[in-house]
């Protein structure tokens, strides 16, 4: 009986794919850095660069099988780190530009499409590395590639750090005068209320209280929402409300199998599977299609807000019908 549930979940699964640009948006290695710290910046960036190749050496080729058994894309391979503010402190290093390429360097090896963690933070106050790190941003988005980079200003319970929200400003800012296009300001994510397990960048990190590696997923499906309305006869908000957390369900299943499974091949435990609706290129894969195919005139007009609140909340409930492992970011 569960073999036939789960083969009409990927034939369904894949018409998700074929018509309404469904995807595996990521799956994440998340991976802790303690034992790689140093007095020395030298023998600090040899130890991350070892074990980041070492834990995550198999991830895009485990990624490329999965994609292929079940037929569904999974479009990037990430990893994120412990906040390198933490894990560089002890080197008493005036900048730590050399651990952003470093990191960069690493991730490049296992062919990885991006990786996360210089970060910082500083929600209640910044220590001396906190602020060394976020000066060094402006250098780091320069000088490499995929690293991304995330600041947490604030939170619900701390407030907002104010010192740290106008140094943000002014390093945002340098960022964009010396990366071309502005594009180093891609890679940056300003946060309140940072989640310790998010998947997606640029605002990947590895917080405390994680195991030394974990997997995490996040998967996207606005256009399979989209069209599930589109299909339905809903005409309350409650019959809204039970298609998308329908909807949401399905995707939910999709993305814990694959994590489940990405997480025995590489012997990494599976943590969290985090369902987002962030959008694509693609026509019609949009928030903003969902919302006014819920009833809106157009996107922004009068009722946006609620009909958001009301996607999100359905969004979330269905989630976490489908699994126990549904994280906080989304």
């Amino acid at each position: 009986m569960s073999k036939s549930i789960q083969s009409n979940e990927i034939l369904e699964t894949v018409r998700m794919v074929a018509d309404q640009n469904f995807d595996v948006r990521t799956i994440t290695i998340g991976i802790d850095l303690h034992d790689c710290i140093s007095s020395n910046i030298d023998e600090l960036n040899r130890n991350i660069y070892n074990k980041i190749t070492r834990t995550g050496k198999d991830l895009v080729q485990t990624a490329a099988y999965l994609s292929a058994k079940y037929g569904v894309p999974i479009v990037n391979q990430r990893i994120s780190v412990t906040p390198i503010a933490q894990i560089a402190a002890a080197t008493k290093a005036d900048s730590y530009v050399s651990v952003a390429q470093t990191l960069d360097r690493a991730a490049k090896a296992i062919g990885v499409s991006f990786i996360g963690g210089f970060s910082a933070l500083v929600q209640k106050g910044m220590s001396p590395a906190d602020e060394i790190l976020i000066r060094s941003i402006p250098e780091a988005m320069k000088t490499t590639d995929i690293v991304c980079s995330s600041i947490n200003i604030g939170s619900t319970r701390a407030g907002i750090n104010m010192d740290a929200v106008r140094l943000a400003g002014e390093i945002i800012k340098e960022t964009a005068e010396i990366t071309p296009e502005g594009f180093g300001c891609a890679k940056i994510v300003v946060f309140c209320n940072a989640v310790e397990d998010n998947p997606f960048m640029a605002g990947a990190f590895h917080g405390s209280g994680e195991a030394d590696a974990v997997i995490n997923v996040g998967v996207s499906g606005p256009g399979v929402v989209k069209v599930a309305l589109e299909n339905s006869d809903a005409r309350t908000l409650t019959e809204v409300a039970e298609v998308v957390k329908k909807t949401a369900f399905k995707i939910t299943r999709v993305g814990e199998l694959i994590g489940h499974e990405a997480a025995k091949r590489l012997n990494i435990p599976f943590g969290i599977l985090d369902l987002s609706l962030a959008p694509t290129p693609a026509v019609g894969d949009s928030v903003a299609r969902i919302l006014e195919q819920m009833g809106l005139s157009v996107c922004g007009t009068h009722g946006t807000t609620a009909a958001l609140a009301l996607l999100n909340d359905a969004v979330k409930k269905g989630g976490m019908m489908a699994s126990s492992a549904v994280g906080g970011l989304s």
